[in-house]
Formats: C-alpha cells, sequence, structure tokens
C-alpha cells in the first residue's frame, strides 16, 4: 500500500514551516480506522500499515513531515508565535474529485513550538475528537476529520498517568487566521500575500480573477465562517476554544478540545475548565467570529489597496457587515429546523421569540418535539410561553411540518454524560461503549433511544478540558 502525497504547502510557502519528524510510538496499536473517509479519499489502506504510518512508528512513503508556524490570539490576548506543538502535517492527498486534503498526525511529540509542553496526547481527547468530528460531518456542519486513532502504547502524564494515542486529522488545509498573524505580526507583508494567495488557490479559486483579489478573499472567509458559526448554533455546540489559531480559512471546524454541546438552553453557558469569564459561551460566539475576522482583516490591509486610508476603509466596511451576514445564515438555520418553507418577513422574529420561550428546556429535544405538543410539555417547568408561540409557529410551518422538523433536527447528538461514559471506558481498554455512541451519532437523525435523552440529575455541572 502507498499513499500518493503532494506537498504543495511545503513546495509554495517556504519560510512558512520547519521540517521534523514525529515521534517513534513504542508499541502502537489500532484503536479506530475511518473506513468511510479513506474511500472518500480513494485511500486502500492495509492496518497493518496504518498503524505504523499513523502512530509515528514509521514515516509513510513519500511523506514529508513539517510542523507549520502560526500566532493568535488566546482568550483575547496575542501569542506571536504558538505553531504545531504536537502535530505533524506528512502532506497532502488529493481525493477521486480533485479536491486537496492535508494529512496530519496529532499528538505525535514534541516539536520547537511546543513551548515546553510533551507533544504527546492521551487516548480520551483523540477519541473525543474523532466522535464529534463524525458527528459533526453527519449533521451537515462543515468540519475536519478523522482518519484513525491509534494507541501509542506509551503512558503520558497529565493530572494522572493516562494511555497515549494519536489522532490522523484530515482537513482541508490548515491554513488559520493565525497563520497571517503570525507573519503580519513581524511586518512580512511578502508572506502574508504568498499565504493569501495560496488559499486563493487551494480554496476560492474562482476569486484569483477578481478585480480586488484580496477583498473578494476576505468577503469569501466572512461568508464561509458566517455560515459555519449559524450551524454550530443550531446544533448548540459551544466550541470552546475560538482562538484565532482555531479558525480555519476553509470554513471548517477544526480543534475540538474543550468542546461540548448545551443540553438546557441557557445563552451564557459555557464547559471549557479555562474560559473563566465566559468569552466563548454559547451566546458569545457570533460576536467573537467578528472579533476573529477583525483580526484577520488586519493583515490584509496591506493587499486590499494601495492607499492606506482606503484600504483600511474597505477593511472596516465589510467588518461592519459581519453581523448581517451571521443573521441571515443564522436565520436560514433557524427555517431550516423549524421546517418552514420559503421566507417571510416574520421569520427571524418567529425564531428570537422560540429562545425566549424555550429558556432552560432541552434544545436538541425541544426542536424534535416541536409537532408533538404532549411530548414537548414535558421539557418545560412553564409551559405558558411556548403554549403562545406554537399556534404563531403552526400558522406559518403548515402541512407536513412534523415530517420536516424530523429530518432537520438531530434526534441524537453527543450527549456530555454519554461522551464521558465512552471516553472513560475506552481509557480503561474497553471500546464497546465508544462504538456503540458513535453508531449512534453517525445517524443523528435516527432516534436511538438510549442516546437521545438528557443527562441524568446527578451527572452534574459538566466541565471539559483542552486536553493537552
Amino acid at each position: 500500500m502507498t499513499i500518493s502525497f503532494d506537498h504543495s504547502y511545503a513546495r509554495d510557502l517556504p519560510g512558512t514551516y520547519l521540517r521534523v519528524p514525529p515521534d517513534s510510538a513504542p508499541a502502537p496499536r489500532l484503536l479506530l480506522l475511518n473506513q468511510t473517509l479513506a474511500d472518500d479519499l480513494g485511500l486502500t489502506l492495509d492496518p497493518a500499515d496504518v498503524v505504523r504510518w499513523f502512530s509515528g512508528a514509521e514515516v509513510p512513503p513519500g511523506a514529508d513531515p513539517i510542523v507549520q508556524a502560526y500566532a493568535g490570539h488566546q482568550f483575547g490576548g496575542f501569542s506571536p508565535q504558538l505553531g504545531d506543538g504536537r502535530a505533524h502535517l506528512l502532506g497532502e492527498v488529493l481525493a477521486p474529485g480533485g479536491q486537496r486534503f492535508d494529512i496530519q498526525l496529532k499528538g505525535s511529540g514534541r516539536t520547537p513550538f511546543s513551548r515546553g509542553g510533551d507533544g504527546k496526547a492521551a487516548i480520551g481527547p483523540m477519541l473525543r475528537e474523532y466522535l464529534i468530528s463524525e458527528f459533526m460531518a453527519a449533521a451537515g456542519v462543515p468540519t475536519t476529520r478523522s482518519l484513525a486513532v491509534v494507541a501509542t502504547g506509551e503512558q503520558i502524564w497529565r493530572e494522572t498517568k493516562l494511555p497515549g494515542a494519536v489522532l490522523t486529522r484530515v482537513a482541508a488545509s490548515h491554513l488559520r487566521v493565525g497563520t497571517f498573524q503570525f507573519f503580519a505580526a513581524r511586518g512580512d507583508h511578502d508572506k502574508v500575500k504568498a499565504l493569501a494567495d495560496y488559499a486563493i488557490a487551494r480554496h476560492y479559486p474562482d476569486l484569483a480573477a477578481a478585480d480586488r483579489p484580496y477583498l473578494a478573499f476576505l468577503d469569501a472567509v466572512i461568508a464561509r465562517q458566517a455560515r459555519l458559526i449559524a450551524g454550530w448554533m443550531g446544533l448548540g455546540f459551544i466550541h470552546g476554544v475560538m482562538n484565532t489559531d482555531n479558525m480555519a480559512i476553509s470554513g471548517e471546524t477544526i480543534d475540538y478540545g474543550p468542546c461540548a454541546f448545551m443540553e438546557g438552553y441557557a445563552p451564557g453557558t459555557v464547559f471549557s475548565s479555562i474560559d473563566h469569564q465566559g468569552r466563548y459561551a454559547y451566546a458569545n460566539q457570533p460576536q467573537i467570529l467578528g472579533w476573529n475576522l477583525a483580526r484577520l482583516a488586519e493583515t490584509l490591509v496591506p493587499l486590499l489597496d494601495p492607499d492606506p486610508d482606503r484600504a483600511v476603509d474597505l477593511a472596516n466596511d465589510r467588518l461592519t457587515g459581519i453581523a448581517g451576514h451571521y443573521r441571515t445564515e443564522w436565520t436560514r438555520v433557524m427555517r431550516r429546523k423549524l421546517g418552514l418553507f420559503g421566507e417571510d418577513a416574520g421569520d427571524a422574529a418567529l425564531a428570537d421569540d422560540l429562545m425566549t420561550a424555550m429558556t432552560g428546556a432541552d434544545w436538541t429535544l425541544t426542536f424534535r418535539r416541536l409537532a408533538d405538543e404532549a411530548a414537548l410539555r414535558s421539557l418545560f417547568e412553564d409551559f405558558r410561553a411556548m403554549e403562545a408561540w406554537l399556534p404563531r409557529w403552526r400558522a406559518r410551518a403548515g402541512e407536513g411540518a412534523a415530517q420536516r422538523t424530523a429530518a432537520s433536527n438531530p434526534a441524537v447528538v453527543p450527549r456530555n454524560h454519554k461522551v464521558e461514559e465512552a471516553l472513560s471506558a475506552a481509557t480503561e481498554g474497553e471500546m464497546a461503549p465508544f462504538q456503540a455512541l458513535l453508531s449512534a451519532i453517525q445517524e443523528p437523525f435516527t432516534a436511538t433511544e438510549a442516546f437521545t435523552l438528557p443527562a441524568p440529575t446527578g451527572f452534574g455541572a459538566y466541565v471539559t478540558y483542552c486536553g493537552t
């Protein structure tokens, strides 16, 4: 078996990376292979090769491992040098349809960007990324994917000893807002231009012939990111670490460290143990979308117009429109979730009023049960606001709303208590609970009874960790 690697990033963007081999895993063992994704990529993978190549034990033939440089605003504070501290980009593959994808190892060892870390990862966080990214893909939200998880056979230290693992991540690319920031912060505008040209060629090729290609590029990234965050909001997804180094230029969800799904609707919901101020709370994600995109726009200003004042005006004009872009995308998501045909001027207000009425009720089940009032009532302590709202929805949705809402709203999401049960068991060497949950979330619109209900009362407050 061979993988036909290409290396356009390394070839076209010298000076943006370092060549560093992954660490060798002492006793690798395959935990998961995403055969469906392998087929989509046109890869015929032998499990024995997967174990060696996707653990770091052996560099695959044709691979050229590099670690990428980037910076980032982390919880609002700028770090001028971050980079791949525990990841190695093996190269790129071209899928049968011609689309280019990165193949990256995560948890594969220390690099010059590790900042004192060990460069390793534990089984639990790697399986979390595999699980949640597979759900996002099944739910139709743009995302990086996971091709494999291989246990390394070594123990790593966090609060305690944990079994190590390497995840193979597949991404449209690993270009981030932070990649642009790294070079802009150093005044290297030639590198910023080279990054923008590469990003346009790889992700937005139609823009190359635009009158103002870099302004069109900014517009396109804004549009994709607005659609992405609206998709998150529709699922009750809380990313948890929306730093600029975790915003992909491709418009995919990337980095599933402290993420989780909201159960009872509460706009201020935060799960991450390090988000003490609630910067990345559920309701704040659209605002952080705009903040992060402003940081991208800052890096592109020298490319937008030869006149610096005009360039700033162009950037600011785009940034002031982000809220409207997001509102349009959110309304589109809500129309689908509410089973509405066409567009009506009152749709956004209808959705807004639902948010007010459903406070505290289970996010996922409320949408699934809109057409079943008896079942819906059981989710509410006080049903009066919903009782007043439902006739408005019925009048707007019309016939067939029950079928449309069932087709548009997942019955199964990765419920936090089920995720923890599965990851705890897997850490102890028992993969069956994880496999059962994975099977359920890969068919999210099919109601699998064991995975549809909220956490039991005794589960308590849920806290997530970055997994580093």
